[in-house]
C-alpha cells in the first residue's frame, strides 16, 4: 500500500558518464524509510598514465553503505567485468543477496569468487521471464542479445509504475550463441506503460545496424579455411558466441583448438557446464600446442586488448613458455581496442608483423560486431517500448547527450539527462533531478582500496614526469653539518643542459645551500629542508626545465 510520502527514484553511482563501472540504485518509499535494490556492481579498468599503480577502479558506494540496512538486493544484468567485477571487493560492504542468471553465477564463482580468501557471497540464480517480489519491487529479467550469454533487461514493477532498465544490448537475429532482443517481449512491456527507459548509449552515434555474429562466424570460417599455418585468435575470453564460432570453424577443416590463458578457460569451462559448447570437441590445453602439426592448429587466445601479462602479448614478445609463432602463420584481432587501448594493442601488432606474421583486423574483415546497438536498433527498441520518460546511461558525455537528442527525436516526451550521483525522482510527477549525493571512484592499489583524495595518484604522476631527488643531512645541536649529505637522484637526465652531471649539481647546490646558513638557522631542521628543497628544485629546473619532487631530511643529532 503506498503513501503520499512514497517516491520512486533513480540514482547510478557508476556507469553515467564513463564507461564502466555500472552500479545503478532504485529506491522506493519515504526518504527516511527508502527501500533500495542495486543493479550491477562493475569495475573500470586505469589508464596506467593517468593512474600510475592502479590496474582497476571500482564505483564509491559509500551512500548505500551507510544504508545498508534498507538493500534488499543486487541483480546482475550480465557477467562482463564492468557489470559484475566490482562484487569480490565491494560485497563485504554490503552483505546483501545478489542475483544473476546461470551463467553470470556460474562465472561469478569461478572467476573472482573462486580465488584464495575471496567473500563467500550469498548468490541466488534468478530465472528470465520470472517475476521475483522483493520489498516494494517486482524483478523480471528480460533477456536480450548481447556479446556474453544470458544477458537481460530488468523490468522493475512497482505502485508507481514499470521502470525498464536494458543493461547491455543489441537487436541481433543470429546471435550464435544466446538469446535475441524479442521486439514480442519489449512490445508487451510497451503496452503494459513504460514509465521510464534507462537504456543502454554506448552505439548511439553510430548510424545503421549492428551486424550479426553469423556474418563474423561466416568471416571467421573462411580465413581460418583458407590459412596454411597456424591459426590464432584473440578475442574477448567472455565472448561465447565467438568461442563456439572459431571451435565449429576449426572443426569443419579439421583442426584443434587450444585454448590459452586462465580467463578463456574459465569462461569454457562455464560455457560447457551451461551448454553452450555442445556438439564440440574438447579443447586442448597450450601443452598440446608444439604437438601438433602447423596446419591442424587453431589457438584461441586472451589479450585481444594489448594486456602485457595475456597470452597475446606474451606470444608477441616470445616469451610465452607453451605457445609460439612464425612467418606463415596468421592471428586474427576478433576484437576491436577499447579507446585507451590503442596504443598496446598496436605494439602487440607491430611486433607480430615483424616476425612475418600475416595480421587481420576488423579494419579489413569483418571478424568483430559490437554487442550494442546502433541507430537504427535504438529507434526500433524506443518505437517497441514507447516510455513515458527516457534516461541515457552507459556512456560518456559524448553518448549521453547525443542519446538526449535522439530519444526526443523519437517522440519520447521527457528526457532527464542523469550523471553518477544524481537522485532522480520517476514517480509522482514529472520525472527529475531532485538531489545529489556522494559518487565517485575507488581504487584498487595493491591489495587496498584508496579513493580519489588519496595523495598516492597525484604523487606518482609527478614522480613520473619529473623524478625524485632524495637528500639526507646530519646536523648537530650547535646547527654543524655532520659529514657529507646522502643524496640519490632517481628518474632525472644524467647530465644538465651545461653538460654537467646532474647528481654532481645537486651535490653543489645542497653544499651552497647549507654553507650560506648560519648556524643559528641549521638548527631549524624545518627550515633547513625547506631551504634545501627550494634550492635543489630551482637549480634542477634551470638545468632540466623540470622541477622534481624533492624529499629533504634532516636528522638532529
Amino acid at each position: 500500500m503506498t503513501t503520499t510520502e512514497d517516491e520512486l527514484v533513480f540514482l547510478p553511482l557508476g556507469g553515467v558518464g564513463e564507461i564502466g563501472m555500472n552500479a545503478a540504485l532504485y529506491g522506493f518509499g519515504p526518504e527516511k524509510r527508502r527501500k533500495w535494490i542495486m543493479v550491477d556492481c562493475g569495475m573500470g579498468f586505469a589508464g596506467e598514465e593517468a593512474m600510475p599503480g592502479i590496474d582497476v577502479m571500482f564505483p564509491d558506494l559509500s551512500f548505500i553503505e551507510e544504508r545498508r540496512q534498507d538493500l534488499l538486493g543486487i541483480f546482475i544484468t550480465h557477467a562482463h567485468e564492468d557489470h559484475i567485477g566490482a562484487i569480490s571487493e565491494l560485497w563485504p560492504k554490503l552483505k546483501v543477496p545478489v542475483y544473476a542468471t546461470r551463467f553470470a553465477k556460474n562465472l561469478l564463482e569461478a572467476r573472482r569468487l573462486g580465488e584464495p580468501g575471496a567473500p563467500k557471497v550469498d548468490l541466488r540464480q534468478i530465472v528470465p521471464g520470472k517475476r521475483l517480489t522483493v520489498g516494494p519491487f517486482e524483478i523480471e529479467f528480460v533477456p536480450v542479445s548481447h556479446s556474453i550469454p544470458e544477458s537481460n533487461a530488468v523490468a522493475i514493477r512497482t505502485a508507481h509504475g514499470l521502470v525498464v532498465h536494458t543493461g547491455d544490448w543489441k537487436i541481433d537475429p543470429t546471435p550464435v550463441v544466446g538469446d535475441v532482443t524479442s521486439e514480442e517481449s519489449f512490445r508487451a512491456l510497451g503496452d503494459e506503460g513504460i514509465l521510464a527507459l534507462v537504456c543502454d548509449s554506448t552505439n548511439v552515434v553510430r548510424e545503421g545496424r549492428s551486424p550479426s555474429e553469423a556474418q563474423v562466424s561466416e568471416t571467421l570460417a573462411r580465413l581460418i579455411a583458407a590459412a596454411p599455418q597456424r591459426v590464432a585468435v584473440t578475442t574477448f575470453a567472455s565472448n561465447v558466441a565467438r568461442i563456439r564460432a572459431v571451435a565449429e570453424a576449426a572443426k569443419a577443416c579439421g583442426r584443434e583448438v587450444i585454448a590459452v590463458g586462465r580467463a578463456m578457460d574459465r569462461v569454457i569451462e562455464v560455457a560447457r557446464e551451461c551448454g553452450y559448447l555442445d556438439g564440440l570437441p574438447e579443447f586442448r590445453s597450450a601443452d598440446s600446442y608444439s604437438q601438433l602439426p602447423r596446419n591442424k592448429v587453431v589457438a584461441l587466445l586472451t589479450g585481444s586488448q594489448g594486456e602485457p601479462r595475456a597470452a597475446m602479448a606474451r606470444v608477441s614478445r616470445k616469451d610465452h613458455p607453451a605457445v609460439s609463432l612464425a612467418a606463415g602463420d596468421k592471428v586474427i584481432f576478433s576484437s576491436r581496442a577499447i579507446p585507451g587501448n590503442e596504443r598496446d594493442v598496436g605494439a602487440i601488432i607491430n611486433d607480430l608483423i615483424e616476425m612475418g606474421v600475416e595480421v587481420i583486423t576488423d579494419r579489413t574483415e569483418l571478424v568483430h560486431v559490437s554487442g550494442h546497438p546502433r541507430r537504427d536498433e535504438m529507434a526500433d527498441f524506443y518505437a517497441w517500448t514507447r516510455p513515458q520518460t527516457a534516461i541515457p546511461v552507459h556512456g560518456e558525455a559524448l553518448h549521453l547527450d547525443e542519446h538526449a537528442r535522439f530519444a526526443r527525436a523519437q517522440g519520447v516526451g521527457n528526457v532527464v539527462k542523469a550523471r553518477n550521483g544524481s537522485v532522480i525522482r520517476l514517480a509522482p510527477g514529472l520525472p527529475e533531478v531532485v538531489d545529489h549525493v556522494k559518487a565517485g571512484r575507488l581504487f584498487r592499489d595493491g591489495v587496498v582500496l584508496i579513493d580519489e583524495k588519496d595523495r598516492a595518484i597525484p604523487e606518482r604522476r609527478k614522480l613520473m614526469q619529473a623524478g625524485l631527488v632524495s637528500v639526507a643531512i646530519a646536523i648537530d645541536e650547535t646547527g654543524e653539518v655532520l659529514g657529507e649529505p646522502a643524496i640519490d637522484i632517481i628518474g632525472l637526465p644524467n647530465r644538465g643542459r651545461s653538460g654537467g652531471a646532474m647528481i654532481d649539481i645537486v651535490v653543489d647546490t645542497v653544499s651552497r645551500t647549507l654553507s650560506g646558513l648560519g648556524k643559528g638557522k641549521r638548527r631549524d631542521s624545518e627550515a633547513v629542508e625547506k631551504a634545501v628543497d627550494r634550492a635543489v628544485r630551482s637549480a634542477v629546473n634551470e638545468q632540466w626545465g623540470k622541477k622534481p619532487a624533492c624529499h629533504v631530511q634532516v636528522v638532529e643529532v
